[in-house]
């Protein structure tokens, strides 16, 4: 006989010798209390047998995109930040940066790079999405870090502001991405990258990861209702139009003035000419 109809018969005839027994009994004043006390244990038996596999799969699945993440970094990272992430001479630590801030740098194709002496461009990511998530689900494990937010928490069009956004990024963001975020030059040739085109994700980990010369932008400066107005003011100068006519890249007076002065002055110059010839 198969093993596990051996079990069914088996179950079923203790069930029916525990029903036997309890109609013999049920008149008893402590059957209730005691028949109360054995549901409770079935119940919770029952539900920490249903409950175990899953938490079991999860927490497999959990280490298993850890283990991948991980051989991903010893081929692709660890000769720059070292075997146990502990950083070099040439790349820092990434020892409690978080899940977010590998997302930033890796999904933006800032990572890998093979001069770590210049600054990090937005370019095609080198990883797929599946090996970005175990490689952040890795550093992530090596020490607690800011984690990568949530579609739910990036939800910018119904908890964004634009009117509080714009007024936050020209306070804390405009002296280096410029007052219509199309980026802009810093000191010792680095620069501002444009904020066009930029995932709300992406702009969202590089406030509270702060990458190469950014700020971090914590929960108290900028508080995470505020940062969703900050993406969704950002967002809406990304899709408006040039009304005004050509746009000249959006980076302010310094090219209206440039244009004013070579067409201005060069028209001024070339009448100026044009007259003293016809005077001869």
């Amino acid at each position: 006989m198969d093993r596990a109809l051996r079990l069914d018969l088996l179950g079923e005839v203790i069930i029916m010798a525990l029903f036997k027994w309890i109609s013999g009994k049920r008149r008893h004043r402590a059957m209730a209390p005691g028949m109360l006390v054995v549901a409770l244990f079935l119940i919770g038996g029952i539900y920490s047998i249903a409950a175990t596999p899953d938490n079991a799969t999860a927490s497999n699945a959990r280490s298993a995109l850890i283990e991948e993440g991980k051989n991903i970094f010893m081929r692709g990272c660890s000769s720059c930040h070292g075997l146990n992430a502990e950083g070099s001479g040439i790349a820092p630590s990434l020892i409690g940066v978080g899940a977010a801030s590998v997302d930033f740098q890796v999904a933006t194709g800032r990572m890998p790079m093979a001069d770590m002496s210049q600054q990090a461009m937005r370019k095609k990511p080198v990883y797929s999405p599946e090996e970005i998530a175990a490689l952040a689900a890795y550093v992530a494990s090596l020490a607690p870090g800011p984690a990568i937010p949530t579609a739910e928490q990036l939800n910018y069009e119904r908890d964004g502001n634009v009117a509080e956004g714009g007024e936050l990024f020209r306070t804390n963001c405009a002296m280096c991405h410029n007052a219509a975020a199309q980026g802009g030059a810093l000191t010792a040739g680095k620069y501002a990258p444009t904020l066009m085109g930029v995932e709300p994700v992406h702009i969202y980990e590089a406030m509270i990861t702060g990458p190469q010369a950014m700020p971090v932008f914590g929960d108290q400066a900028i508080t995470p209702e505020e940062k969703l107005s900050i993406i969704k003011w950002i967002k809406s100068v990304e899709s408006e139009g040039s009304y005004g006519g050509a746009s000249l890249g959006k980076v302010g007076p310094v090219t209206e003035g440039l244009l004013g002065w070579v067409l201005g002055l060069g028209s001024l110059i070339g009448i100026a000419v044009w007259l003293a010839t016809k005077a001869r």
